[in-house]
């Protein structure tokens, strides 16, 4: 009986790896952790998913952030030149200059 005390508690005492994890990377500070920073929805779909896109570097190491803030960029830059890319109304009509 002795002989299964020791095993019982070591089970008890075991954690699962992917808690070890979790508990890992609280309790260190270069863990990637989210900057909690507030986005406000702009109206604009493209814009609003850019932003939106931005919260998938929380989870990244440094490194990392590179990647998607060039990719929102990227994207905000496109729905930039798209609106320029929009016909917009026709310019009025010149009046006749007479060419004397």
């Amino acid at each position: 009986m002795s002989d299964s005390l020791p095993e019982a508690v070591a089970e008890a005492d075991a954690v699962a790896p992917e808690v070890a994890a979790e508990v890992e990377a609280e309790d260190d500070p270069a863990a990637p952790a989210p900057l909690d920073v507030p986005r406000t929805a702009t109206g604009h779909p493209e814009v609003d998913a850019g932003l939106d896109r931005l919260a998938d570097a929380d989870h990244l190491a440094t490194d990392g952030h590179v990647e998607v803030y060039e990719d929102v960029h990227r994207g905000l830059r496109d729905a930039l030149t798209a609106l320029d890319a929009r016909p917009g109304p026709p310019a009025p009509p010149r009046p006749y200059e007479s060419r004397s």
